[in-house]
This record gives C-alpha cells, sequence and structure tokens, in this order.
C-alpha cells in the first residue's frame, strides 16, 4: 500500500494512557499532551493519584478507571472514552504489575494474575482499541515492556513471561496492522525509581548500577520523551525500543 493510501492523523489525537497514575504513566500523559494529544487517564487503583495527572494537562482530557484484566470493565472504559472525547487513536499499555517469587515457591494465582493483567490486559485494550483505528487507516499502539522480557531476572518469570509475551503480541500485531497505516511497537524502560521499583533493596538497586553502562537510573521523563518518535514516524513498528542507560545489552 502507498503511502498515500494511510490515513490523515487526527489533529488532536485521543491517547489511553493505562496505568497513568504512576511514575512513568504520569510522565507519558504529560508528554502526550504537550505533543497535542486529549489523554484518557487511567487508573486500577489510585483515584487521587489520576486526577493530579489530569490537572497537569493542558488540552482536553479525563480520568478513567477499570481493570485492564477484565473484558468487561476494558469495553465500559472504552465506551466512555469514546462517548466524551472519541475512539482511541494513540493506545499506550502501560498498566502493569509484579509478584516476583522464585517458581518453586510461587502460588499459582500470583503467576496467573501477572498474566492476567500484564499480557491479557494488553490484548483487551489494543482488542478494543483495534478496529478504530484500522478503519481510519491511521493508529498508534505502545507496550511498555521490560528488559526482563530480555533478559534472565531469576525471581521474575510470571513478570518477564508477561512482558516476553507481549513484545511477541506487539511483532505480530504490527504484521496485521501495517498496511492500514496502524503502527504497533513497544519501549522497554530501564530501571526508574516508580512505585513498581521503589521496593528494591539497596543490594539490588546497587547491582543494577553496577551493570549498566550508563551506571545511574533512569527518569519517566527521559523515557518519556521517546514517545514522540512512535506518534510521528509512519514507518517504525514492529520493534522493541530500549531506553534503559544499555542494560539489555549487558
Amino acid at each position: 500500500m502507498s503511502k498515500s493510501a494511510i490515513g490523515i492523523r487526527p489533529d488532536s489525537p485521543v491517547a489511553l494512557v493505562t496505568g497513568a497514575s504512576g511514575g512513568l504513566g504520569q510522565a507519558l500523559a504529560i508528554e502526550l499532551d504537550a505533543l497535542g494529544c486529549r489523554v484518557a487517564v487511567h487508573y486500577n487503583s489510585s483515584e487521587t493519584q489520576a486526577h493530579a495527572v489530569r490537572d497537569k494537562l493542558i488540552n482536553d482530557s479525563m480520568v478513567v478507571t477499570g481493570d485492564v484484566a477484565s473484558w468487561e470493565a476494558v469495553s465500559a472504559m472504552y465506551q466512555q472514552i469514546a462517548d466524551e472525547l472519541g475512539p482511541v487513536d494513540f493506545l499506550v499499555n502501560n498498566g502493569a504489575i509484579r509478584r516476583d517469587s522464585l517458581m518453586a515457591m510461587q502460588a499459582p494465582d500470583e503467576w496467573a494474575k501477572v498474566i492476567q493483567t500484564n499480557l491479557v490486559g494488553t490484548f483487551h485494550t489494543s482488542r478494543i482499541s483495534v478496529p478504530h483505528m484500522l478503519r481510519q487507516r491511521w493508529g498508534r499502539i505502545v507496550n511498555i515492556v521490560s528488559p526482563s522480557g530480555l533478559i534472565a531476572t531469576a525471581g521474575q518469570t510470571a513478570y518477564s513471561a508477561s512482558k516476553a509475551g507481549v513484545i511477541g503480541m506487539t511483532r505480530t500485531l504490527a504484521a496485521e496492522c501495517g498496511r492500514r497505516g496502524v503502527t504497533v511497537n513497544a519501549l522497554s524502560p530501564g530501571f526508574m525509581i516508580t512505585g513498581m521499583t521503589k521496593d528494591l533493596s539497596d543490594a539490588i538497586q546497587s547491582g543494577i548500577r553496577d551493570k549498566s553502562p550508563i551506571p545511574r537510573f533512569g527518569t519517566p521523563e527521559e523515557v518519556a520523551r521517546s514517545i514522540r518518535l512512535f506518534l510521528e514516524c509512519d514507518y517504525t513498528t514492529g520493534q522493541v525500543i530500549s531506553v534503559d542507560g544499555g542494560v539489555s545489552i549487558t
């Protein structure tokens, strides 16, 4: 399909950022707002933080909630966004959980919860959003993954499996959607001090810094700046872009 057959990007794309009440989610929502998007700020349990994020946005925006592990909840949330802002043009799957444990000692329901939220939840939000994107022949999906989906991290079989699964889904969905102007990519941030990582011990944090070619933690803001590439480039799809200080190459 020629480039002329691809649809035109909306003037003010509607963006849904899941897990937008956390550190990286907030930075992504603010960056997309600065790029002209109208952002739906999603949270699962942190309502106060989600509204605080919305208060920082300039363009039209809204706060939504729902468990991404539930198809019914995602369907209801999507309809709410469509009614108030319009159908989702730019989806950022950032919401995720960790339940770290050695597999030999992990409860099966804890392992399954990580997969259901991180992997199946990404399917739910993507599945509900893709039809509109395909119809208008323009859309963006960015899945937030992790170095744990690329390299071995003991104690994270559930989290690693979920993120590796999202990477596989990203590449295959990109192959399905590219001819209709919809790009699907993954963004793999390095280690940041956010709600998901603040419980790591000092020893683990020190080990992460020592292993990285750039021996420090990143910030949500510098990771979020990479979102511009996905918004503006029609020729990047099916890729995993690592903004991780080089930790995934060690």
